[in-house]
């Protein structure tokens, strides 16, 4: 892991570059441009360099986790935005498992039609076989 890009001295908050901060969560410099562009983060800007801190770095782990589970954009940024709110903690958490529910709920349903368009070709292929048995 590269060493952070700057330490101030007066606040002691560790900042990165935007090399640093796509390194280190694996994506491309495009992706961290793209969720600033959304407005999902939202480093310091020293003349052309971004200055991304912690909350940049805590908001872009969120972001991947919440693409990672299937969420849309929207729903992240909602979680996201939540913890900013005056409940904070509390109102994210509530919705996230409000929508965990739905998630769950919606990969079963996937699972399940997995499931039975899997039957369905090996049965399929079954009858393939034996047609193609009885024409040898």
């Amino acid at each position: 892991m590269p060493a952070p890009a700057e330490t101030t001295v007066a606040n002691l908050e560790t900042t990165w570059t935007i090399r640093e901060i796509a390194d280190d969560f694996g994506v491309t410099h495009r992706t961290v441009r793209h969720y600033e562009d959304l407005g999902l983060i939202a480093p310091e800007r020293r003349g052309t360099t971004r200055v991304y801190r912690r909350r940049d770095r805590t908001r872009l782990a969120l972001i991947l986790r919440g693409k990672r589970l299937g969420f849309p954009l929207e729903e992240i940024r909602t979680i996201i935005d939540l913890y900013d709110r005056p409940r904070g903690k509390a109102s994210q958490l509530e919705y996230v498992l409000s929508q965990i529910d739905d998630r769950r709920a919606d990969l079963e349903q996937r699972r399940r039609d997995l499931d039975d368009a899997l039957l369905e070709l090996d049965r399929f292929e079954e009858r393939c076989r034996q047609d193609l048995e009885r024409l040898r």
